[in-house]
């Protein structure tokens, strides 16, 4: 039996070191894109809040573009392709792309659409529900009924397709409590718009009693 020999085990860990140091650049690319996917569409949410559109715009195409570097970057290293890091970032340019949406009134894109896996789009749907109850909010102290049912209803939606997803949590990254809490949200909405409906119905009540 021959016994284990340095040259062996250089050769080993010669070969080990040239692959982990390849995934490890790779990871670090990952990473670094990743982040910077999430500041982003952070920003563009932001920017969408402030009705700065067309930079909103900008700061989404410059998420989905970082996102296809990752891809490619990272096509050869699937297991770090859907590490939790990337999936973050896909679930937050897939929030500010559906909020972008939502706000506009325009046909909410797909998984497909977005090119990302309906994992983390689904999240970022769920997400993006939270941005439309601060939108609602907003919309509500400038009087601005109309466009806060408008709101509440594609809340409502939202809510009704994620509770659809009946699937292992381990499956959806436990997309069950990302539901859960849009629900809240739907319902604290739903009692903030009735409450600001009720009083605006009172107001104009008095007011017509006093005029006459």
């Amino acid at each position: 039996m021959s016994p284990v020999s340095g040259e062996d085990l250089d050769r080993i860990g010669s070969e080990a070191r040239s692959i982990l140091d390849d995934r490890f650049e790779a990871r670090e690319r990952g990473i670094t894109g990743s982040r910077r996917v999430i500041r982003a569409s952070a920003n563009a949410i932001r920017s969408l809040h402030r009705g700065e559109d067309e930079t909103a715009g900008a700061l989404i195409a410059e998420a989905g573009s970082l996102l296809v570097e990752i891809s490619d970057a990272l096509a050869d290293h699937q297991g770090i392709l859907h590490a939790g890091f990337v999936s973050d970032a896909a679930k937050e340019y897939a929030e500010a792309r559906l909020t972008a949406a939502i706000f506009a009134g325009e046909t909410l894109p797909t998984p497909r659409d977005v090119g990302i896996d309906p994992v983390p789009f689904l999240h970022g749907l769920g997400e993006a529900v939270g941005e439309c109850r601060r939108r609602l909010l907003d919309r509500l102290r400038s009087g601005e009924i109309g466009e806060a049912e408008r709101l509440l209803e594609a809340m409502d939606a939202i809510v009704d397709l994620l509770a659809t997803m009946d699937y292992p949590d381990g499956m959806t990254s436990a997309l069950r409590r990302t539901t859960d809490v849009s629900r809240a949200l739907v319902e604290r909405s739903r009692a903030d718009l009735t409450s600001t409906v009720v009083q605006d119905r009172l107001r104009a009540d008095l007011e017509r009693h006093r005029l006459e």
